[in-house]
């Protein structure tokens, strides 16, 4: 795959994450194909699974009813990208509305075909998230 390629599945994923980091999660999903799914790693129950697009946007929706302005910033940190993969190092950092702080990282697999994100692997703490969001 030639390095402009390359280049531009990067920029696809810049994109992403800072769309993403305004709340404007409607804005992700349209960057996303049809039949894209977003899968969430781990063993936590009711966050963990594959959400086809619409899904996870009603799902990352929700979720940005509970930062202060509506938002998680997911900051990159490193970026590589390799075929039609990007995959991504990054920060995140929001202030809950009871005042918390929720500054996950996450490891970001990223698919990208033709411009558009068909699939999104995240790895992330989920137990910073379970105690974040479920109490525990």
């Amino acid at each position: 795959m030639a390095d402009t390629q390359l280049e531009e599945n990067k920029a696809v994923v810049r994109k992403c994450l800072e769309t993403f980091s305004k709340g404007d999660i409607a804005g992700v999903a349209a960057m996303m194909s049809d039949d894209a799914n977003w899968v969430v790693k781990g063993q936590l129950e009711g966050l963990a699974g594959t959400y086809p697009r619409d899904q996870f946007a009603e799902l990352a929706g929700g979720a940005t009813a509970n930062y202060r302005d509506n938002a998680l910033k997911i900051e990159p940190v490193a970026m590589t990208a390799e075929g039609d993969r990007v995959a991504v190092e990054a920060k995140g950092y929001a202030v809950m509305n009871d005042g918390r702080i929720y500054d996950p990282e996450y490891h970001l697999l990223f698919r990208i075909v033709d411009g558009q994100i068909v699939e999104v692997r995240e790895y992330m703490d989920t137990h910073l998230a379970y105690s974040i969001f479920m109490g525990g």
